[in-house]
């Protein structure tokens, strides 16, 4: 299966590097933008599966390229995850409930079980969205980026690598179990 394309556009290249080490590299292929105006120059010609956008950044802003896509009938077919470290300011400009809006919003610094939920979240919002169309315009299942078949496949891959993550953390804790079960024998010897 290809990888999708995720355009991550934030100035912290850490966010960056975070996000990127939490999908697995087969299915996702990482972009990066580190300012507002670089984020909509590569959303031009990238045309990614998904946006994760943060809210502040140089050059513009992350609200003013939310403003931006939403303009535009394609673009605001593109499932957007917002992040922010202060969701306050996220909240001062666009009211809550963000569901209503068709992206999800994530507080950084975010966990990867967090990250997988808001990219299946924003992938569902988005099919929800009605087609929006200029006055007068046609609109072909061509002209608008919606999900496909395929999302239905990564969806699944997603949902067996949290089975598998929740998994291998009931192991590790059985493990700890046992380490600390050993230990305490090894102490009770030694008195």
């Amino acid at each position: 299966m290809a990888a999708h394309k995720i355009l991550v556009i934030d100035d912290s290249r850490v966010i960056r590097n975070m996000v990127r080490d939490m999908l697995p590299p087969a299915n996702f292929e990482v972009l990066e933008a580190a300012d507002g105006i670089k984020g909509l120059e590569m959303i031009h010609q990238q045309k990614p599966w998904m946006i994760m956008l943060d809210f502040l950044l140089p050059k513009m802003s992350g609200f003013e390229v939310y403003e931006t896509l939403q303009q535009s009938p394609e673009l605001s077919r593109i499932p957007l995850v917002l992040m922010s470290g202060r969701k306050e300011e996220v909240t001062s400009k666009i009211g809550e409930p963000f569901e209503d809006k068709y992206f999800v919003f994530i507080e950084k610094p975010f966990e990867q079980k967090e990250l997988i939920t808001a990219i299946k979240r924003a992938m569902v919002l988005v099919q929800k969205r009605p087609p929006i169309t200029a006055v007068g315009a046609t609109t072909s299942p061509r002209d608008v980026a919606t999900p496909e078949s395929a999302d239905g496949t990564l969806i699944k891959r997603i949902e067996e690598l949290e089975a598998k993550q929740k998994l291998l953390e009931q192991q590790m804790a059985s493990q700890q179990k046992q380490f600390q079960q050993l230990v305490d024998f090894i102490k009770k010897k030694m008195k």
